[in-house]
């Protein structure tokens, strides 16, 4: 094709097929250009309305709210900070100093209740106002099981990725029988739960040793994962109630362990299926060379596997943080006093004898998103390039 009828065909064309042909490949059409981002700039107003909404609301005062709606500062009402002083000022507990006691108690509730089965340590009472304690206990249970999530996540997930597993079928449930046992015996016989565990514990493997080899029914690499991953897929309130009664008989109920625990269980599913196939799509010949020269497989991990995946791991800490500071049905169910988090706390403000104080609301929420918003940022690099890969391997 020539310069000149190429010229021609584009001359004859008209201005508005023009409009959407784009000027290179790889380039976008001017028309194209418009309507990409007259959606993105609808999009975003959508996405940013309830925060703007939330933060200008944390500024009103009752009457605003209620002869609203009002929704620009200075202009349409005036911006007051009685919902914020409601929250900060009123008890005389509400200072900084208090955030360090805070964390000096869970220190040693934590310490009374690895050292509870050989001695007795009282532990001691939050004192405190509210939203510090609530902000205190969402960050150190939010913190601790996204960490215990995502490595011993990250952990199962490679090995998944790297080790072929045959378990036999009869000695899982000669292990699921076992536990069922200790909870009989530690709910009706009132056994202590460490001791009825490592009795269970032992059986166990002395019935794997006496028996286990004559079970001939194996499971494979993909029956775990489905397995790992269909116990997310269960929904969370159908196991709230055994749950509830299983802490319970443990005397676990309202402490920072448990949620810390539970949470970690419950999005450890989330963390093997992502960090699965990003483990699964590294080339196997780094790892052969580092054993080759002598890497131990924890060190492989460790040292060439985690960096190699960063942007993964990344995107999968910032979703189960996120997870983890928001969630509400387990924690209105086992934290009651010293351990409600933030969400536990905004859904509080609903439940007033006097109506429900959006204003009070709105201060506790925008509270509560300032650090995962932080978070996102800070992390905003890697999630990029995490969530990217997936599409990819997608």
């Amino acid at each position: 094709m020539s310069d000149t009828t190429y010229r021609f065909r584009q001359a004859d064309r008209t201005l508005f097929q023009r409009l959407f042909e784009a000027p290179a490949v790889g380039k976008m059409s001017p028309a194209a250009k418009v309507v990409a981002y007259t959606l993105l700039a609808v999009w975003s107003v959508f996405v940013l309305f309830p925060i703007y909404w939330v933060i200008i609301t944390s500024f009103k005062d009752a009457a605003a709210v209620n002869q609203g709606p009002y929704y620009l500062p200075f202009i349409d009402f005036q911006p007051t900070l009685d919902a914020w002083r409601t929250q900060f000022t009123e008890d005389p507990n509400c200072n900084v100093a208090a955030i360090g006691r805070q964390f000096g108690l869970l220190a040693h509730n934590s310490v009374a209740f690895v050292l509870s089965p050989f001695v007795t340590i009282e532990p001691m009472e939050p004192q405190i106002c509210k939203i510090y304690l609530a902000f205190t206990n969402s960050v150190v249970i939010s913190i601790f099981s996204t960490a215990i999530c995502v490595l011993v996540g990250s952990m199962a997930a490679y090995a998944l990725a790297r080790i072929q597993y045959a378990p036999k079928f009869g000695n899982i449930m000669t292990f699921v029988l076992l536990l069922v046992g200790v909870i009989i015996a530690t709910t009706y016989y009132g056994v202590a739960w460490w001791a009825s565990s490592a009795v269970a514990l032992a059986m166990f493997f002395f019935l794997v040793r006496a028996i286990g080899r004559h079970y001939k029914m194996k499971l494979k690499n993909g029956d775990i994962l489905f397995w790992i991953i269909s116990q997310r897929i269960l929904p969370p309130i159908v196991v709230v109630i055994p749950i509830y009664v299983m802490f319970q008989a443990v005397k676990l109920l309202d402490t920072h362990i448990a949620l810390i625990m539970l949470y970690a269980v419950a999005n450890m599913p989330i963390v093997v299926w992502l960090m699965h196939d990003f483990f699964a799509s590294l080339p196997i010949e780094l790892e052969e060379s580092a054993q080759l020269d002598g890497a131990t497989r924890l060190g492989i991990f460790w040292e060439i596997v985690l960096p190699l995946t960063r942007p993964g791991l990344a995107a999968t800490t910032l979703l189960i943080l996120v997870l983890s500071w928001n969630e509400y049905l387990f924690a209105v169910f086992l934290a009651t006093v010293k351990v409600q988090t933030m969400p536990i706390m905004v859904a509080a403000k609903n439940a007033g004898e006097k109506g429900i104080f959006w204003w009070e609301m709105c201060a506790v929420i925008v509270v509560m998103i300032i650090p995962v918003i932080v978070m996102a940022i800070l992390l905003t690099r890697f999630i990029s390039r995490g969530v990217l890969s997936g599409a990819m391997k997608g």
